[in-house]
């Protein structure tokens, strides 16, 4: 069993892992920077330590600081939450050589789903539906095979960074006329933001929902999947609000996109949690996008639906632990039923009337939401200063309700109990998604907000 678990991250999700770590008897260190020495992760673990100044590339995303941050603690293991370093490769391979226990998958997991491209060929080796299109890299606009191709394909289509998330470096084209610009366009993007200039290229898929299969795989073979998450509510291809179970996938569906899910990680060989991404068309045709290979900020909402034989709730966090540490997987797919309907709003600090525009500053005044149902999952209390450094987020509200119905109006209760003053939040705007009546008829999709929203805000 792991004993020492540092973080290598900061915000909620560190708060999130030192909670559960801290049931499981294993103590925790937290891992911060220079402005993040009041960050509620640092209050809670056994351990702190600091491991550079504010910019996330001197700190968070520095791989020699946190190594010897480990050594310097005795850390056994390390925990990469979301974002910052849970998808590197090399991150993992150090922990490896240093004999560090990465609670994460293997090296070559996250290197075979990382790449896109190469994830979409294991996909379809696997027999999982892909979207058609070009499964090679792009690299020449004016290629005459290229141009037959993108017409066999036809508008509209969509460019996508090979190595990337996000939205960034990727573009939806609907003429041959807006096709070169857009790819250069996309190639310069992803070059900047990944570091390589690899886009592919697929069949844009109108109006389509976004769900994806949350699944947990053990070192003994074991994998389980969960209810899966509709993630359609999305700002520049960025979640802002995750539901559970999808409004529209019926029990033979979701076999369908669960046993999918299973047979792309039995492709790789996956260990860990992870969460197998899909675009669902109209008709409830699904194709794989791609996997991530970590922990993800919507893990509540399947949390609170998913209801497992002979446990007492299910934490994902726990297991992945158990799993790096060589436990195996206590329950099957078939032992998991669902018990309601959970909604996930992320709560950001920003001002969704100027573009959703990043608002930082001290926190006046905060008073959470509660009651039965409801849960916040949060690092920011009254009086912090939220920095400029990193990601906006600042907390997740997680409601969970006997039908969609129920967890609507729940959710609606929650956040008009959530105060917080002294900066902008999308408080406001989840309120108004929420009332909007195509969200409460379940008639959503990726293009939700520019439907029926962004022309209130």
């Amino acid at each position: 069993m792991i004993k020492k678990l540092l973080i290598a991250n900061r915000g909620e999700i560190a708060v999130r892992i030192i909670r559960a770590a801290k049931e499981l008897g294993i103590k925790t260190v937290a891992i911060y920077s220079e402005v993040d020495k009041d960050c509620l992760h640092t209050m809670l673990a056994d351990e702190k330590i600091c491991i550079g100044p504010g910019p996330a590339t001197e700190s968070y995303l520095s791989i020699p600081n946190i190594i010897a941050a480990c050594e310097a603690t005795g850390a056994d293991a390390v925990h990469p939450g979301y974002g910052f370093l849970s998808e590197n490769t090399y991150f993992a391979e150090v922990c490896e050589a240093c004999g560090i226990t990465f609670v994460g998958p293997t090296k070559e997991n996250i290197q075979k789903m990382g790449d896109k491209i190469e994830a979409k060929k294991i996909a379809k080796k696997a027999g999982v539906p892909i979207v058609p299109g070009i499964e090679e890299a792009i690299d020449n606009p004016d290629d005459p095979e290229l141009i037959k191709e993108i017409k066999k394909i036809g508008f509209p289509l969509i460019i996508k960074a090979a190595l990337g998330g996000g939205g960034k470096g990727m573009r939806i084209v609907n003429s041959l006329e807006t096709f070169k610009i857009s790819l250069l366009t996309a190639m310069e993007e992803s070059k900047k933001a990944f570091g390589s200039d690899k886009v592919y290229i697929e069949k844009y898929i109108e109006e389509p929902k976004h769900v994806e299969v949350q699944v947990l795989a053990d070192k003994k073979g074991n994998i389980v999947y969960f209810p899966e998450r509709d993630c359609s509510v999305q700002r520049r291809h960025q979640k802002l609000i995750e539901e559970s179970p999808c409004p529209i996938v019926d029990e033979r569906l979701r076999k369908h996109l669960g046993r999918a899910a299973v047979k792309l990680c039995e492709e790789i060989g996956y260990i860990s949690a992870g969460t197998v991404e899909f675009i669902m068309d109209k008709k409830g045709n699904f194709y794989f996008m791609e996997m991530n290979t970590r922990i993800q900020v919507e893990h509540p909402v399947t949390e609170m639906v998913s209801l497992v034989k002979k446990k007492k709730g299910l934490d994902l966090v726990k297991e992945q632990i158990l799993i790096a540490s060589g436990e195996k997987i206590s329950f099957s797919s078939d032992d998991v039923s669902i018990a309601g309907h959970a909604i996930e709003c992320r709560i950001n600090a920003e001002d969704p009337d100027k573009d959703f525009m990043p608002s930082p500053g001290k926190i006046e005044k905060l008073i959470l939401p509660g009651g039965n149902g409801v849960r916040v999952d949060t690092h920011v209390y009254q009086g912090y200063p939220i920095p400029t450094f990193y990601d906006s987020l600042i907390a997740k509200l997680i409601v969970v309700g006997g039908n969609r119905n129920e967890a609507i109006k729940k959710m609606l209760r929650a956040l008009d109990e959530f105060k917080i003053n002294g900066i902008k939040t999308t408080i406001p705007f989840h309120k108004k998604v929420l009332q909007t009546q195509a969200f409460i008829e379940g008639d959503v999709s990726t293009n939700f907000l520019q439907k029926y929203i962004y022309e209130q805000v």
